[in-house]
């Protein structure tokens, strides 16, 4: 079965109140399995516009990074960030496919 993951892009606009963001979402991603694969860090656009923070989190599938998203705890999570922050998320399915080379 294919993860699921989060891909976020996102400028923070007032970082006190995205930290309680953060401490809230805790909950859910614990709850979810989530797995932070790329949290903020150094990073470079090289193409289109950058923001300032990416994110990309794992979870066993993709109906379970539905799940997350929509439920209860992210909701309540999530007007935390979006006060905080402007930004794009996308939930995407993985891919299980044929790689390069195979």
């Amino acid at each position: 079965m294919a993860k699921g993951y989060w891909i976020g892009r996102i400028d923070v606009s007032d970082p006190e109140a995205y930290q309680r963001y953060v401490r809230a979402n805790a909950e859910p991603f614990a709850k979810y399995g989530a797995h932070f694969l790329v949290r903020g860090g150094i990073h470079e656009a090289v193409e289109g516009i950058g923001r300032e923070r990416a994110v990309v989190i794992e979870f066993e599938s993709y109906q379970s990074a539905l799940d997350c998203y929509y439920s209860p705890e992210y909701q309540t999570a999530k007007a935390m960030r979006v006060e905080a922050s402007d930004g794009d998320l996308v939930v995407i399915q993985g891919y299980d496919g044929a790689q390069p080379g195979d």
